[in-house]
């Protein structure tokens, strides 16, 4: 079954955008040659690692809907990130919320207007 391998956020402000991922997830970020890309180290084991890019065009308004793939990101403390995003310039798209038997999850949108979900792992997350 084909799975996600590798993901690319695009930003207006690369930079900005690098410091934001570093802040919030501690991921690694490495400029590939002269060209305007930067490949992302999300940490080892499971998961997928990504790139980074400048933006080819106007990011999406703020009441758009998604325009893209919604990356969501294992977490081990849900509030103790959605701290770490509003602390690093991020904000809040979609509040906490329980999936079943899966977890707790909020989507989020990073200081480029990207979107993205934050994913607490809890087998025990009631119905609602």
């Amino acid at each position: 079954m084909p799975r996600p391998v590798h993901f690319e956020i695009h930003a207006g402000d690369p930079e900005r955008a690098v410091a934001f991922y570093t802040s919030v997830f501690g991921w690694k970020f490495e400029r590939w040659g002269e060209a305007p890309y930067w490949v992302i180290s999300t940490g080892e084991g499971d998961g997928i690692d990504g790139g980074l890019l400048p933006r080819q065009g106007a990011a999406p308004e703020a009441s758009a809907p998604v325009h893209g793939f919604v990356n969501t990101i294992a977490v081990p403390d849900l509030d103790a990130s959605l701290d770490a995003v509003t602390d690093a310039g991020g904000t809040l798209a979609l509040p906490k919320n329980p999936v079943p038997g899966v977890g707790w999850l909020a989507y989020c949108k990073d200081t480029e207007g990207n979107v993205f979900g934050l994913l607490q792992p809890d087998e025990n997350a009631p119905a609602t």
